[in-house]
C-alpha cells in the first residue's frame, strides 16, 4: 500500500539520537552512529520524531510501505521491557570469580572483583561467596573518583554497588536479607561526599538493624577530587 511514512537523510543526520528517543513505536534505531527506520510497519506516520531533529534530516514521503502494525509495535515494546523473558537474564546470573592472584598479592592492573553481579538490585540474597565474606557496599561513583579502588577496597571483599539517587529505591530490605541469610563478617560502606550518597549509608545502617546481627561496619567517604575524607 502507498502511504505517508518518514524518510531519514543519512547525510544530514548527526547521530544525536533525539528522533529514536521521541519515537514511541520503536521504529527508529541508531545504527553505526546514524538514525535508521528499522521497519516500515512500526512507523505510524504521525511524525513525533520530526520536530526533535536538529538538522532537519527527517521528512515525510509518500511511498509503498507495509501498513502500520500496532500489535507488532506493542509486542516489540514489551520485548524491550523484558529482554530476558524466560529463564532470567544471563547477565544477572550469580557467579563467583576465581582469581589466579591471591588477594594479598595484589598486582596493579589485575581486577580484584570476586563476584558478579555487583548491582544491589541484581544481587542474589544468598550465594556461596557471601559465606564468611567481608562485604563492600559502594556508591557507583566511588570507583571512578578513587584511583586505587580495587587495591584498597575491592580486594578481599564481596562487592555490591548502587546509587540511591538514580535507582530511587530503598536498598535496606535487600541488604538486610543478604546479611540475615549469610555469614557476613564485616561491612564497609564507601560513599561520595555528596549529600545524596547519605542514602546508601543510611540503607546499610537500617539493614544492619533489621538483620538483628551485630556486625562491625565502617564508612569511608570519598571526595569528588578522589581524596579520602577524614
Amino acid at each position: 500500500m502507498k502511504r505517508r511514512i518518514i524518510e531519514i537523510d543519512e547525510e544530514k543526520c548527526n547521530g544525536c539520537g533525539a528522533c529514536a528517543e521521541a519515537c514511541h513505536e520503536g521504529a527508529i534505531g541508531m545504527i553505526d552512529g546514524k538514525a535508521k527506520l528499522l521497519r516500515d510497519d512500526y512507523c505510524d506516520g504521525l511524525g513525533d520524531c520530526l520536530p526533535t531533529c536538529p538538522t532537519g534530516a527527517i521528512r515525510f514521503v509518500e511511498r509503498e510501505a507495509a501498513a502500520y502494525d500496532e500489535a507488532a509495535v506493542k509486542a516489540n515494546m514489551e520485548k524491550k521491557k523484558s529482554p530476558c523473558p524466560s529463564g532470567g537474564c544471563p547477565g544477572a546470573a550469580s557467579q563467583a570469580i576465581l582469581r589466579q592472584t591471591a588477594p594479598e598479592n595484589y598486582a596493579p592492573g589485575i581486577s580484584q572483583l570476586q563476584n558478579f553481579p555487583v548491582q544491589i538490585k541484581l544481587a542474589p540474597v544468598q550465594a556461596p561467596y557471601f559465606d564468611g565474606a567481608k562485604l563492600l557496599v559502594a556508591a557507583d561513583c566511588t570507583a571512578y573518583a578513587y584511583a586505587r579502588f580495587h587495591e584498597n577496597f575491592i580486594r578481599g571483599k564481596v562487592t555490591l554497588v548502587g546509587c540511591p539517587k538514580l535507582d530511587s529505591v530503598d536498598y535496606s530490605q535487600k541488604l538486610a536479607q543478604i546479611i540475615q541469610n549469610n555469614d557476613i563478617q564485616s561491612v564497609t560502606v564507601v560513599r561520595m561526599v555528596v549529600p545524596c550518597c547519605g542514602g546508601l549509608e543510611f540503607a546499610v545502617k537500617q539493614a544492619l538493624q533489621q538483620s538483628g546481627k551485630f556486625i562491625p561496619w565502617q564508612v569511608v567517604t570519598v571526595g569528588i577530587d578522589g581524596t579520602i575524607m577524614d
